[in-house]
């Protein structure tokens, strides 16, 4: 079990390393082009290409929807109570407590633990996710609804296209799946080095608040994906991903965010720090408990 853990956790820590590595040495990295470049391109082709190439049940793709959006919805509950019981203002944190990193850190984890199946479902929690905080997430951090931003999101043209292939039962050109399978490839990689270089840009600001929201995230994230699968009947590797992916810590989105409405970025940027280096700890004990 303990080379079964480090095997998964380890590539984590060595990329996430060499992104953290790279700027303490003074090398360039523009994580701007980064972030477009993956979520542009690469994490598009790595939905499509991982949809259309994957022998799971249809069943289990409307499953892990549905429970993506319990997860995330209740999340959201539990942070508004807790944001109204101390008086704190819910358009500067409760996208931090809702939405967790299940892209640079959730989808590398799925698929180390549990290979390709588990990256599949892994895709479906990082895509519902996405869409959510693409549009319900920048709607509490600005203030204001805009439908606009939904057809934004290359994500969801890649899942559309997808569906239609698997409603039709049809295979991809080799040369397209090709083409998809090796851009969303980078993903992976990207993902993890962006998150390290984050780690060291970030500026932490009010340190004992952004602690203990940091720790409320992960709590919030761990607890509700146990309960709800558990109360649900959720089992097997749907209920492992799911777990994985609510247990991570605060995404880097909601610092962009923040730092784009004036939401107090620095506060946001310190939950994003902290709950990343407290899950760094916290891996080894999540991974033996869904392993």
């Amino acid at each position: 079990m303990l080379s079964d853990l480090f095997s998964i956790i380890a590539p984590v820590f060595i990329c996430a390393g060499i992104g953290f590595t790279w700027i303490k040495l003074g090398q360039p990295y523009d994580v701007n082009f980064v972030t477009l470049l993956v979520t542009n391109i690469g994490v598009p082709c790595l939905v499509f290409y991982s949809l259309t190439n994957t022998d799971l049940h249809p069943g289990a793709f409307e499953s892990m929807a549905f429970m993506s959006v319990a997860v995330i919805a209740t999340s959201g509950i539990l942070a508004v109570l807790v944001l109204n019981a101390f008086g704190i203002e819910k358009k500067t944190f409760l996208s931090s407590l809702m939405f967790s990193n299940c892209g640079n850190m959730g989808l590398p984890l799925c698929l180390l633990a549990f290979g390709e199946p588990g990256l599949v479902l892994a895709i479906v929690f990082f895509t519902i996710s996405a869409i959510a905080q693409f549009t319900i997430g920048i709607t509490i951090t600005s203030g204001t609804m805009s439908v606009i931003g939904l057809f934004k999101i290359p994500i969801l043209y890649a899942v559309i296209l997808a569906m239609v292939f698997l409603s039709l039962n049809l295979e991809p050109l080799e040369f397209i799946a090709n083409t998809t399978r090796i851009l969303g490839g980078m993903c992976i990689p990207l993902m993890l080095i962006t998150l390290g270089v984050s780690l060291v840009r970030l500026r932490i600001a009010a340190l004992c608040r952004s602690t203990i929201f940091s720790l409320l995230r992960l709590v919030f994230g761990f607890g509700v994906g146990v309960g709800l699968t558990e109360l649900l009947g959720i089992e097997g590797l749907e209920q492992d991903v799911l777990i994985v992916q609510s247990a991570m810590p605060v995404a880097v989105f909601n610092y962009l965010f923040a730092q784009r409405y004036k939401r107090a970025p620095e506060e946001v940027a310190g939950m994003v720090a902290i709950s990343t280096a407290i899950s760094f700890i916290t891996l080894p004990a999540l991974m033996w408990y869904v392993l």
